[in-house]
């Protein structure tokens, strides 16, 4: 049966939509299996159960009559997603009326109630991005003495109003008081709650989701919450389907590198280098790659897309019984560039995080954070917008502003800001909160929040992500490394 995926649409500001059919499950669930087997051998669960931050939106038909959803909407909800669950001894503590819920935040509340009562059994905290798992603990700080008062007394929170939500909780649900004391007494003695996760879930092994890319900048606040259990990364896919595998499960997320399935697609791969006129190279096939070099995969799959470009960057950190690994590097198309200037996402998150370190002492931190290129001024001048904790002195934000601008290491970027043909860094500070209103802007727009991703460099394909950060801009700082 022929479906549509739809991918998140936070990168280009409008959802792609793409085929999906049971090659494609099928491909999915034998990548699952593949990884938990080299996960198991690692770190075994044994008739568990996983707390999982997963969220499912609303299907929906085309023009054409085909049913349409996100990609991980059409996965939770095929039959195949449930056996294999199983078959991996981590069924999700949640019930589908949760998983399947219209309302994000209230799914939310009852996925940390699901997995409080299940405390013990849970052996496996997990979403598909590493922005969900960060999301759902820093909302536990907020409603922690709610939730343990609905488990002390055995009613659902008033916060719950969907019919289906509040029924599926109440055969859950039942007065428990010493359960309550304990989550209670757990987290009245955490310091700004570091080890959250072990002490709420004793028995949890790992850490389990995309954590590369986009979602590195979320991985020091992941540890924070996490204390010494590892982070394992999930899975190498996209919307368009599935790449690899992870086969070194006790890498850490930084250094975690990807198996290719030879078997669930076809996979061509461009060198990134260019002939002398300027032509864009050969691609190259699975065993004709290179050690140490760098490429964008093309795609040809089982569900009709033919030598399809995905505009991942990727480099072969080496070779697993004959099939390359990968580490993801970039978008090839995210790059904050100007003129002869070319910074990637990761150029940037490196950048943030080298400023993000002068704020320690005030014991602060950057909650999330995103990007634009201003032309309309001239010269033309990057933006960077952050979102804090708390209050920054104007000292430490100049100083922030200084170090981000002296962070962006590109040799076009450094000498353009040196002959003024790029201005100065602007660092824009956004109202708390804001990074959350772009969240529920694309859920309004249908998307699933398992497959949110912070946009970091917003263009003018994303207009109103760009309004809404520049609508919640309270301080404003050029920098004057350059000057």
């Amino acid at each position: 049966m022929i479906m549509v995926d739809c991918s998140s649409g936070t990168t280009q500001g409008k959802p792609k939509f793409v085929p999906f059919n049971e090659g494609l499950m099928e491909s999915t669930m034998q990548i699952f299996k593949t990884s938990f087997a080299f996960r198991n051998r690692e770190f075994p669960v044994v008739n568990g159960k996983a707390l999982q931050f997963i969220y499912g939106s609303k299907q929906f038909k085309t023009k054409g009559g085909l049913a349409a959803g996100t990609a991980t909407t059409n996965v939770y909800r095929n039959s195949q997603f449930k056996k294999t669950m199983k078959a991996m001894q981590t069924p999700c503590c949640s019930p589908d009326e949760v998983i399947f819920g219209p309302d994000f935040n209230q799914s939310l509340y009852c996925h940390l109630l699901c997995g409080l009562i299940l405390r013990n059994e849970v052996q496996v905290v997990s979403s598909t991005f590493a922005h969900s798992i960060v999301h759902a603990f820093r909302k536990f700080e907020q409603v922690w003495q709610e939730l343990v008062a609905n488990i002390r007394d055995g009613v659902l929170s008033s916060r719950v109003t969907v019919p289906s939500i509040r029924s599926a909780m109440s055969k859950l649900l039942k007065p428990d008081p010493e359960l309550a004391d304990t989550i209670y007494n757990k987290c009245i003695r955490l310091s700004n709650w570091y080890g959250l996760i072990p002490e709420l879930f004793p028995n949890t092994r790992y850490i389990y989701g995309i954590m590369t890319g986009s979602m590195e900048p979320y991985l020091k606040k992941l540890r924070h919450y996490a204390g010494q259990l590892p982070l394992l990364s999930a899975d190498y896919g996209s919307s368009e389907g599935w790449i690899g595998a992870n086969v070194n499960p006790e890498l850490p997320p930084e250094l975690v590198t990807y198996a290719v399935l030879p078997n669930i697609g076809y996979f061509e791969f461009i060198p990134l280098v260019e002939n002398v006129d300027g032509v864009e190279a050969t691609p190259v096939g699975l065993t004709e790659v290179k050690l140490g070099e760098e490429y964008e995969i093309v795609v040809t799959n089982f569900a009709g897309l033919y030598r399809y470009r995905l505009g991942d960057v990727v480099k072969i950190k080496g070779f697993h019984n004959g099939t390359p690994e990968l580490q993801f590097i970039c978008r090839r198309n995210l790059l904050l560039s100007i003129n002869i200037d070319k910074n990637t996402e990761k150029d940037l998150q490196l950048a943030v995080e080298a400023a993000a370190q002068l704020l320690l002492n005030e014991k602060l931190e950057v909650v999330d954070f995103s990007s634009n290129v201003n032309t309309s001024a001239d010269p033309g001048h990057y933006v960077i917008f952050w979102e804090l904790n708390g209050e920054a002195s104007k000292e430490i934000l100049k100083e922030c502003c200084n170090c981000i601008d002296k962070s962006f290491v590109d040799a076009g970027y450094v000498s353009s800001r040196k002959v003024k043909t790029i201005g100065p860094l602007e660092l824009r500070i956004v109202k708390r909160g804001t990074f959350h209103k772009i969240l529920d802007h694309f859920v309004g727009l249908g998307a699933a929040v398992s497959q949110f991703k912070t946009p970091r460099c917003v263009g003018t394909t994303n207009l109103s992500v760009l309004q809404i950060l520049t609508s919640n801009v309270v301080e404003s700082y050029f920098s004057t490394a350059f000057s």
